[in-house]
């Protein structure tokens, strides 16, 4: 424990020396006198001061929780020695918020006493915290020193974004030869009836349909749609965002990225991600809860980051992207590498949807007849983007800060359907 000098250590020995100097001064020993009881205090206290070795552990109940969610954090005190006043201050992160508890707070520790200081907090917002960190300030019973010690922030709470139910999900134009929830094209053993056709050497018999068999004559057997897996790939635009007080467009595309994953894995589909912003990140597509929490966990890494080395960057990867993968992305539309990248996403023959997190609600139009104007016309260029995204083939929705994410979803799937249908 650091062991620092009192304001009040100053003011005794200020006092005492000021006395003894004017007694010397004027020649009068009364003015010595008055000094007298400063200078007992603070040689008493000089001798009798003694570090109060304090020990100070702090934990929390929980290391990962969903937004919204609680954590207890629990600061555990002891002395050997009495502290007739320990200040405790507990440094709290923005994104968490203090619901049950006193902080800043003071307190009295007894002789190997064993005091529990406890506070409940709230995650307000997804994102990876350090937690820990204290600053105690003990005095003594004459109050001439103080102790000072600093708890390092050492202790790690990942807060996940809360999921939304989603009814339905994109359907892709091709899908993998793994099983799974997605009924295919292509025919094979499956349990969605596709059509019927004459008996094959191989057939099971099992497969023969009764009724066309005995209208026909000759053995009809039933072709089938097998189940199988998709591979979807969640783009996900950290190049720039809009933001008004605590939220924003990232945290809306953070949380649809995370309900996609949810929804595609438990769907037994193969998922990956790709942060596409100030630097390139991604995961291979995979399955299973364990890839649903790498993928949770680099999304409550990402961040903004303002960066001018990636000027000129308008493609992903090929290595990143598998073959037939659906590519749903999460953007505001508002960086022109993203733009370019999309657009060159669908030039390579990419199963690409959009779905606009829409910046419009956290931008002011303004009080004057020129700033009106300004805006207007910004919304019609964002008009005509989503128009020229959707000539290049690209479903496109914009999704406004309020609205479920189950609109903007079946919004893109049915200008998908449509745009099949009138292919077809």
């Amino acid at each position: 424990m650091r062991r620092t000098a009192a304001p009040k250590l100053g003011a005794y020995a200020g006092l005492t020396a000021f006395g003894l100097l004017a007694a010397l001064v004027l020649g009068q020993p009364l003015v010595v006198a008055l000094a007298a009881p400063f200078a007992i205090v603070l040689v008493g206290g000089l001798l009798f001061a003694e570090e109060p070795r304090l020990e100070a552990v702090v934990r929390v109940d929980r290391e990962r929780v969903l937004e919204g969610d609680e954590v207890v954090l629990e600061l555990k005190l002891w002395s050997p020695r009495e502290l007739p006043r320990l200040d405790v201050l507990v440094r709290i992160p923005d994104g968490l918020t203090v619901e049950e508890g006193r902080n800043p707070v003071s307190t009295r520790i007894d002789p190997n006493e064993t005091r529990k200081l406890q506070l409940k907090l709230r995650a307000t917002r997804w994102g990876g915290y350090l937690l820990g960190g204290a600053v105690l300030r003990a005095q003594d019973h004459a109050g001439l020193f103080r102790y000072d010690l600093t708890l390092p922030r050492d202790l790690k709470l990942r807060v996940f974004p809360r999921e939304e139910q989603l009814r339905s999900l994109l359907r892709p134009r091709e899908t993998q030869p793994y099983v799974g929830d997605e009924v295919s094209r292509r025919r094979g053993d499956g349990i969605e009836f596709a059509d019927i056709r004459p008996f094959a050497f191989g057939d099971a018999v099992t497969r023969i349909n009764w009724r066309a068999t005995a209208r026909r004559g000759e053995l009809w057997v039933n072709d089938r749609h097998p189940e199988r897996n998709t591979d979807v790939v969640i783009f996900l635009d950290a190049f720039t965002e809009a933001r008004r007080h605590e939220t924003g467009t990232l945290d809306h595309a953070v949380r649809a990225a995370a309900s996609l994953a949810r929804e595609y894995i438990n769907a037994r589909d193969r998922v990956g991600l790709i942060g596409f912003g100030g630097s390139l990140r991604w995961l291979l597509p995979g399955t299973g809860y364990v890839q649903l929490y790498r993928i949770c966990e680099a999304l409550i890494d990402t961040q903004i980051l303002l960066t001018y080395a990636w000027r000129d960057i308008i493609a992903v990867p090929s290595r990143v992207l598998p073959p037939h993968a659906v590519i749903v992305a999460l953007t505001p539309l508002l960086d022109e590498r993203s733009i370019n990248a999309l657009l060159d996403l669908r030039a390579r023959g990419f199963d690409l949807a959009v779905v606009e997190t829409s910046p419009v609600p956290f931008v002011e139009s303004g009080t004057t007849q020129v700033e009106e104007l300004a805006f207007r016309i910004w919304e019609l260029r964002r008009e005509s983007l989503r128009q020229r995204l959707r000539q290049s083939g690209v479903a496109v929705s914009e999704w406004r800060a309020g609205t479920p994410l189950a609109v903007p979803i079946e919004e893109v799937g049915a200008f998908r359907r449509y745009a099949r249908a009138g292919r077809g």
